[in-house]
């Protein structure tokens, strides 16, 4: 039992997981406080319903970062937990003095691409590590984004 962790998987598989689901948490960080950063300063004439919605996404983003935390913790190892961390092993860029509905859904739309590509990237990982419940936590990740992207796509068509 000394090679298994505390839910049966086996410990040198875990970690390989759990990194990939570090860089997630990371990405997941930035795009988290993109977010706020879209919510705080977003200007014009979608004001109202671009500042509820990215206060809605940074929420379900703040949510999707426990999960993955406690994630890689049911796995055995430790999640990231600094903003120097995160900036160091993020592969988004955090977004800065971003005001405009076109700029900032462009940015939505890239980050959600880039964070949906490594979230298939991780599912392929934990299930070739027989982790079944990082590879149902990466499902669900890929519907949700799926329709998000497909929702802000459609949107940011008529956006000045």
């Amino acid at each position: 039992m000394k090679n298994k962790n505390i839910i049966g998987l086996e410990v040198e598989n875990s970690k390989v997981v759990a990194k990939s689901l570090n860089q997630l948490l990371a990405d997941h960080q930035i795009f988290y406080q993109n977010l706020r950063g879209f919510h705080w300063l977003i200007l014009g004439r979608n004001f109202f319903q671009l500042h509820e919605l990215f206060e809605k996404l940074y929420n379900e983003a703040s949510e999707t970062v426990d999960e993955l935390a406690e994630r890689i913790l049911m796995l055995g190892e430790t999640p990231l937990h600094s903003f120097e961390s995160y900036l160091n092993n993020a592969k988004l860029k955090s977004a800065e003095n971003v005001r405009t509905a076109k700029e900032s859904l462009d940015i939505l739309n890239q980050n959600m691409q880039s964070l949906l590509s490594l979230v298939r990237e991780t599912l392929v990982l934990a299930s070739e590590n027989n982790d079944e419940g990082t590879v149902a936590m990466m499902s669900d990740l890929i519907v949700k984004y799926e329709k998000q992207l497909w929702m802000f796509s459609a949107y940011n068509t008529n956006i000045d």
